[in-house]
């Protein structure tokens, strides 16, 4: 038998996103709800969200972000042998949303499967492809966080409805000499599963906000140290802290105590809105687009939320 030649180590190679055109401001909220902008920004954060059209699926924002992210490493669809799509919002669960955008980008008959741990999808998804690629199981990945939250929220329910939103970000993952994608810390708290749920296909996302407010920011600083640690770096050394977007005072509080001083600290949420697993590739992303951070620093990734599950990481920005 022959065993695959395996690489030292995995790193991003390029990163993308998309977010759907159609803009809902705290205003826009209010006309449906009693709410109002003050409300929703001392509790959250959020000043804008954006939301998809029917007419646009999640599989459609996935491709688009994909796209953009194969661009920005180089590589040719046929380069990609390993598709993975972290989702909790699927309209339907056959069939899989990896392999119709693989499909749709060009990308011919790799493996492909979607990963549902939802905010800490893209987490999972990407200590997945880092670990096929060091195995010899893949040599280029494409991950992708994607999101259609709207579709299964209550647009009266003030306690959701002003959280949620849509959209969708994208790493490639291949091969390298020096690691870019640092040892995953995750895990999850069963016990606390029905904190945020959705029963059935006739029922809406639920969450119990203060239950998921108290986990968040207690159990998840010891995470992000972890990460730090396994990855043979200390917070200070950090260019950015990408936390997942669920909560501007969650990621406030985390943040704080990190004790990364010089980081720069992800606020996506603000015009974002919680985007679930699609949040942090997101985020990231956007900063690097914007010029708030740079290629070659190192960024603490950590996600977190219904399952409730956790994973965080340390990555070389690409």
């Amino acid at each position: 038998m022959k065993i695959p030649d395996v690489a030292p180590g995995g790193r991003i190679l390029g990163l993308g996103h998309y977010q759907p055109a159609n803009i809902v401001t705290n205003d826009d909220l209010a006309k449906n709800m009693d709410t109002n902008d003050e409300w929703i920004q001392s509790r959250v954060g959020i000043k804008e969200r954006r939301v998809a059209p029917d007419s646009e699926s999640l599989e459609d924002m996935a491709t688009i972000a994909g796209g953009k992210a194969l661009a920005a490493s180089g590589l040719s669809p046929e380069e990609v042998d390993l598709v993975i799509v972290a989702t909790c919002t699927l309209e339907t669960q056959i069939p899989n949303a990896s392999a119709v955008v693989a499909h749709r980008l060009g990308i011919k008959a790799p493996g492909a499967f979607d990963v549902n741990a939802a905010c800490a999808g893209f987490c999972y998804a990407l200590a997945t492809a880092s670990s096929a690629v060091r195995g010899g199981a893949a040599r280029h990945v494409l991950v992708i966080g994607a999101e259609k939250l709207s579709q299964w929220v209550d647009w009266t329910d003030r306690s959701t409805a002003v959280i949620f939103a849509d959209g969708a970000g994208a790493a490639v993952v291949g091969p390298s000499d020096v690691p870019g994608i640092g040892p995953v810390v995750w895990g999850s708290a069963g016990d606390k599963s029905e904190a945020i749920a959705i029963k059935d296909r006739q029922d809406f996302l639920r969450q119990e906000g203060q239950t998921v407010f108290r986990w968040a920011t207690t159990a998840l600083h010891p995470v992000a140290l972890e990460a730090c640690e396994r990855a043979g770096v200390d917070p200070s050394e950090l260019t950015a802290f990408v936390p997942h977007q669920a909560n501007l005072r969650i990621i406030e509080a985390i943040a704080r105590k990190l004790g990364a001083d010089k980081a720069v600290i992800a606020r996506d949420i603000v015009n974002a809105g919680n985007t679930s697993a699609a949040s942090i590739p997101l985020a990231l992303s956007r900063m690097l687009e914007r010029g708030e951070v740079r290629s070659g620093g190192l960024a603490l990734l950590l996600g977190f939320g219904a399952g409730l599950t956790y994973a965080g990481q340390v990555i070389e920005i690409p």
